[in-house]
């Protein structure tokens, strides 16, 4: 009995010494709170304030390693060596298909988390290893002359949101403790170029397209748990976004409750002093960041100067505190005091980057983010029995650049258009290429002789990433990284007439980011696909869809536009006239087009009868959708509102949209669900949401000016 006792006793004091032995902030079963309180208390001044650059500083005594908080994901991991690469991200918003967008995601932190676990495991704490993304971009691509555009999800809220939302799910996961990796909503907020001026501008917006446009997609993905909200460069409305109360405390953290973390873009601080020239003192500009709200510093300002502020008073040793609690429950949440062997997500390694299931996964997006923006006599698919040698030529036909676009990783299995197409058309046919043409030159061209003698060409031409892009990555732009024009390269419309001349079928292949003069190459085209920047497996993608394999079901995220001369100044924020929502022009081709190998026919499957009895309602639809024609395909079914007659309503409004495939000669129904809260909008004079009284139109369609259904209801002026 004695022996059992001493047994128990010794049992005892061997858990309290390890009790003791482990510290609390790393003990995964005390509340998150108490670790990160305890963990504060651990550190000194010095030690927390070098916690709060990218570039975080190792804390020895405490077994902390040094950790880098750069990472980007915005169509795979990015600038790490060896990873799967998307579609870019308008790309993939040209799918219309965001739980296929929550999969790409999904594929990303799995590779994100397998290469954190490979580096750490060799002693490395580097950029672009870690497991905080600075991805997704969901600013509003307002204006087509943006190089950043091709970053975004396009031009619509209601789309961009979606896309989002659904791409944070996939990289934060679903564990209830761990977060698989960590996103941010960039950036925030207000912020669509300039380029050539992103660090000094000043966006003018009032609260109705603010809050309609600019920061409708940012809430949803508060809404939806995003870790981290980026702050942008410029200022908005004459407030410095990284130093801004109105936008990092009154809206983000006190109106919609936002409990994660906020990082500035790289320099944004800085730009504060050396571009807004809003002060002269670097102290007091990292004080104002973080009593903005600011807790990461994607720089060193935060790191040097904020012992200076603390001695000239200009902050408090409480605000410090109250930056890293934030970062701090992030990297709890991360796993990053924990055990390897705790986390969910600590085992995967090598075998989960760049997996056939992933490489497969990026071919089907590539696909299904193709537009076919022309089909003369139904000249596509190619019937392989007409064509027994092609000509693959164009600046892009063979080039990595247009495949991986910005922002990208490396994969070794980048499949450009030429290898596609001589792949998909097997050894039996005589497929050759050619460069064509360059950039520049508009008279020497290579490449057309052998197309006269093929019996059809497959031209790939357009825009690259360093024409058009981030402000010093697209190095060959004109204009700082943005467009000056629409205009395609005159080199490869140039090219274009001269292949024509030989009286050969032409297909045309356009790689952009953006809004592009398509009617400038229509009349030496047959056909024409817009494969956007199409990642890896592009050249894949775009050889199923011109050989049938895929019958072509991407839609324009944003409006082409005939020309920049019906838009307002390049440098205005006011939505009027801008996007298919305000703009009520002629248009080369309308928000949500993109043809298809078959045709579809929409009726209702129920005849709707909408009668709203509270603002609580949601408006239900369901439409009958058949494949009228020969193929199998993907339909994009989308549904648009039409407001009231009152001023600054839009001329019209996504609100639902489904991609769904239909086999031919059969059908589908589609129901739609639309909350009436969505159809809230501004006012100005009350400053908060209201649903306005009228009447409502409802259009269904394949897109915003082919409407094929249509139907009405009233919002009555007592609604509650």
């Amino acid at each position: 009995m004695l022996y059992l006792r001493l047994l128990v006793i010794m049992l005892v004091l061997s858990c309290t010494v390890q009790a003791q032995q482990v510290p609390l902030f790393r003990n995964t079963n005390e509340p998150q709170e108490k670790r990160v309180a305890d963990l504060l208390s651990k550190l000194t001044l010095e030690e927390k304030i070098s916690l709060l650059g990218y570039k975080s500083n190792a804390i020895p005594r405490l077994n902390i390693p040094a950790y880098n908080w750069w990472n980007e994901a915005l169509h795979g991991v990015a600038r790490a060596g060896l990873a799967t690469v998307f579609p870019q991200a308008i790309g993939m918003a040209a799918t219309f298909n965001d739980s296929l967008v929550q999969e790409v995601a999904d594929a990303i932190s799995t590779e994100a988390r397998a290469k954190y676990n490979l580096s750490t495991a060799a002693g490395r704490h580097i950029q672009y290893m870690g497991l905080t993304f600075w991805s997704p971009n969901v600013n509003i691509f307002r204006d087509p002359r943006w190089g950043r555009g091709q970053e975004t999800y396009g031009e619509d809220p209601y789309l961009t949101a979606a896309m989002g939302t659904a791409f944070v799910k996939g990289l934060q996961g679903t564990d209830p403790r761990y977060l698989k990796t960590a996103a941010a909503a960039k950036h925030f907020a207000v912020h669509s170029g300039p380029e050539a001026g992103r660090h000094a501008f000043n966006a003018k917006a009032d609260e109705k397209d603010m809050r309609e446009t600019y920061l409708y997609a940012f809430k949803k993905l508060v809404d939806a748990g995003v870790e981290s909200v980026m702050c942008a460069y410029n200022r908005l409305n004459d407030e410095p976004c990284c130093t801004s109360n109105e936008l990092l405390q009154k809206i983000l953290r006190t109106e919609w409750k936002f409990k994660g973390h906020v990082v500035t873009d790289c320099g944004a601080i800085d730009d504060i002093v050396n571009f807004h020239k809003l002060t002269d003192s670097k102290p007091q500009a990292a004080a104002d960041a973080v009593k903005a709200g600011v807790n990461l510093d994607c720089s060193n300002l935060l790191q040097n100067h904020l012992a200076d502020a603390l001695k000239q008073g200009l902050l408090t040793a409480k605000d410090i505190d109250s930056a890293l609690v934030g970062l701090f429950r992030t990297q709890m949440r991360l796993g990053f005091f924990d055990k390897p062997e705790q986390n969910v997500y600590g085992k995967l390694g090598a075998e989960s980057v760049h997996t056939a299931k992933h490489i497969q996964l990026a071919r089907k997006v590539a696909q299904q983010s193709m537009v076919l923006m022309k089909n003369d006599k139904n000249l596509l698919p190619l019937d392989m029995k007409k064509y027994g040698s092609i000509m693959v030529l164009g600046a892009n036909a063979g080039a990595m650049d247009p495949m991986v676009a910005n922002y990208h990783g490396m994969s070794g299995n980048i499949v450009t258009v030429a290898e596609g197409i001589t792949q998909a058309a097997g050894p039996a046919v005589a497929v050759q290429y050619d460069q064509g043409s360059d950039f520049a030159d508009t008279t020497r061209f290579g490449g057309i002789w052998a197309a006269g003698e093929s019996d059809i060409a497959i031209a790939v031409i357009g825009l690259t990433p360093v024409y058009e892009g981030e402000e010093g990555d697209a190095f060959l732009a004109a204009n700082g990284g943005d467009k000056l024009s629409l205009e395609l390269p005159a080199a490869h419309i140039a090219m274009l007439k001269e292949l024509r001349k030989k009286n050969k079928p032409v297909v045309v292949v356009v790689t952009a980011g953006s809004n592009v003069n398509i009617k400038a190459i229509e009349p030496y085209a047959d056909a024409i696909i817009l494969a956007w920047y199409p990642g890896e497996q592009g050249g894949h993608a775009v050889a199923d869809v011109l050989f049938g394999a895929v019958s072509p079901a991407g839609r324009l995220p944003v409006t082409f536009y005939e020309s920049l001369n019906n838009l307002p100044d390049y440098s205005s924020y006011d939505m009027k006239d801008r996007t298919y929502r305000y703009y009520k022009g002629n248009v080369q081709y309308p928000f949500g087009f993109g043809l298809s190998y078959t045709s579809f026919k929409y009726n209702w499957n129920t005849q709707p009868v909408i009668a709203p009895r509270s603002t609580k309602d949601s408006i239900k639809l369901i439409v009958k959708i058949a494949n009228t024609g020969n193929y199998n395909a993907d339909e994009v079914a989308q549904l648009y509102i039409q407001y009231p007659d009152i001023d600054r309503m839009p001329v019209q409004e996504l609100k639902a949209f489904r991609r769904i495939h239909i086999t031919n000669g059969n059908e589908n129904i589609v129901e739609f669900v639309i909350p009436l809260s969505e159809l809230q909008k501004w006012d100005l004079k009350e400053s908060k949401w209201k649903l306005y009284p009228g009447n409502y139109n409802i259009q269904i369609g394949s897109h915003s000016r082919n409407i094929q259904l249509e139907t009405s209801f009233t919002i009555k002026k007592n609604l509650k």
